[in-house]
């Protein structure tokens, strides 16, 4: 076959050359087509297996895309060597020096694949819990290969790198079933500790959100330049905290105003002292004096001509 195509060639049989490798081309798409859908059905398949058989969803999702994309490779090099005739040794040395040079250039890119499996083995979280990661917020939607997928606060989609992740710190905040609100509320100092405490514990404790155990307390955090500070910290569901924190710092603010406990705000007193005619030069002696100048009035200086 291949010595009628070179003849082919060199007698100018165009339309032969362009029959076999239109052929050929046909055949590798309709190959690699069906290829594609095979292996997108085979992952599938595999993720709902490993689901069955109770392995975390988290590192399902991930191992599905990297079968799906090594089904994807092996696909490739069957359709080269099957259609094209392209020798599977030549193919494999090629793909090492290419490898080698892809991964010199691309090493942020495979420090986001290592960063995914670790994400999958040490399971920090799961698909489902919200997570704050690098300053963001979010519950997290999927973890593929290089990059994982949040859903923020605001519908917004958040996409992190795979190692920005595992080179910052990981707060899960659905570790349990439920979350400790905390509120730092400042009074003045004249107002009545005793009386703010009240207040706040009565707010808590009529919400019905609020849990029981841990019991709901208020504390003196610290005793600030403007303003006693007050911890008042209780726990309730997870899907009840950002509403209940909400409500209850405007109801706290509210029943505050109504007993008269102020909540201050930072401030600073400026002390102004009036001084008479005849204290003047006095006041001035000892400035000149403080700064090591004697009080003898200066001369103004020579002119030089």
């Amino acid at each position: 076959m291949e010595n009628g195509l070179v003849a082919a060639v060199r007698e100018g049989e165009w339309m032969e050359l362009a029959t076999y490798w239109g052929l050929r081309i046909l055949a590798a798409l309709v190959v690699f087509y069906i290829g594609v859908h095979l292996a997108r059905w085979l992952s599938a398949a595999l993720e709902r297996g490993m689901t069955r058989s109770r392995i975390e969803s988290t590192a399902a999702m991930f191992l599905r895309k990297v079968i799906y994309v090594t089904l994807l490779v092996v696909l490739a090099l069957a359709v080269l060597q099957a259609v094209f005739g392209v020798a599977l040794t030549s193919m494999v040395a090629v793909l090492g020096a290419a490898g080698l040079a892809i991964g010199l250039a691309l090493k942020d890119s495979l420090a986001n694949v290592a960063s995914g499996v670790m994400l999958v083995s040490l399971r920090p979280f799961r698909v489902g819990d919200i997570v704050t990661i690098n300053g963001v917020t979010g519950a997290v939607e999927s973890v593929s290969i290089f990059q994982t997928r949040l859903r923020g606060a605001d519908n917004q989609t958040i996409t992190l790198p795979n190692a920005l992740i595992t080179g910052d710190s990981i707060i899960n905040l659905t570790p349990d079933v439920r979350r400790r609100i905390e509120l730092v509320v400042g009074i003045a100092y004249d107002s009545d500790i005793d009386v703010a405490r009240g207040i706040a514990m009565e707010i808590m404790l009529s919400d019905q959100r609020v849990l029981a155990e841990p019991a709901p307390d208020v504390l003196v955090y610290a005793l600030a330049d403007s303003a006693v500070n007050l911890g008042i910290r209780c726990h309730v569901a997870n899907a009840d905290w950002f509403a209940t924190k909400c409500e209850l710092t405007e109801r706290i603010k509210k029943a505050f105003d109504r007993q008269g406990i102020s909540i201050p705000f930072p401030q600073r007193d400026v002390h102004l002292y009036h001084a008479t005619a005849d204290a003047v030069p006095a006041l001035t002696t000892r400035r000149a004096a403080a700064i090591g100048l004697d009080d003898a009035p200066r001369q103004p200086p020579a002119d030089p001509k």
